[in-house]
């Protein structure tokens, strides 16, 4: 017996002092199309140093004309754009607005080349956040990034990280200020604490859980095998479930006779 065999995937080659860039959007079109403008902006910027430094950024995928932007707006849009970027490229993943993680979480998982997330430091708009929720996602999955942000994309800082980047894959950030946590002194706060941990994974406990993963939060899945160790266990809740019990629950109090004084 014979059978057709899939054709590989040929991705392009990778060139030298070349970065690609993607951006990961929101689910939410309206979300996409109203912080489009202040993307276009914060790819400016970015684009900017780094052509001042001799590299060449390429956008891995255009404007989409129905839309009218180009953010990454679902999982499956994520697998094609990535079929478009060398596997070992050095890339920029640029955030104005919050995204939704798992819209490249795939090609994140799998790609070689240095990662760099990036993003605008503006009260208005989300893309701090939205970076930071996609870097806890990178740190749950154990891939290694850099990461950097900025103002208006002129400051020193900003144009030393991105040159360091350039030239290690990597931004050495000031972490003088963490240190680790001090053994603490026993106290009736302590043995209650151990007290309690020790009930619970004695006795054990379920929570509910509706919508893992919400909003693309990757990093807030708390996976099983390390919830389990505590003692703690899901019961995985329906939200069709829990509408339908709202529905039953407003109906009955609609059939309840009114109070009386």
């Amino acid at each position: 017996m014979t059978y057709t065999l899939p054709t590989p995937v040929s991705r392009p080659a990778s060139a030298p002092k070349t970065a690609y860039l993607i951006a990961s959007g929101d689910l939410r079109e309206a979300a996409n199309t109203g912080g489009w403008p202040v993307q276009v902006e914060l790819e400016a910027g970015v684009t900017g140093v780094f052509e001042q430094l001799g590299w060449t950024v390429i956008r891995a995928n255009d404007v989409d004309p129905a839309t009218g932007h180009g953010f990454i707006s679902s999982q499956r849009m994520g697998l094609e754009v990535f079929k478009n970027i060398p596997a070992d490229a050095p890339l920029i993943v640029a955030e104005a607005v919050w995204q939704y993680s798992h819209h490249v979480l795939a090609g994140l998982r799998s790609h070689e080349g240095p990662i760099l997330t990036v993003a605008n430091f503006a009260g208005d708009w989300p893309g701090l956040v939205g970076l930071l929720g996609l870097n806890a996602g990178l740190t749950k999955m154990g891939k290694p990034y850099a990461t950097i942000w900025s103002v208006d994309f002129t400051d020193d800082w900003f144009t030393a990280g991105i040159r360091e980047w350039t030239e290690t894959g990597a931004i050495t950030h000031d972490a003088s200020h963490v240190r680790p946590l001090p053994v603490l002194p026993d106290s009736p706060e302590k043995q209650l604490g151990e007290a309690l941990a020790a009930e619970l994974l004695a006795e054990k406990a379920i929570i509910g859980v509706f919508d893992e993963g919400c909003m693309g939060m990757y990093n807030a899945i708390f996976d099983d095998e390390l919830l389990n160790k505590t003692g703690i266990y899901k019961e995985r809740l329906s939200q069709s479930a829990l509408y339908a019990e709202m529905l039953a629950r407003s109906a009955r109090m609609r059939r309840m006779p009114p109070m009386t004084g």
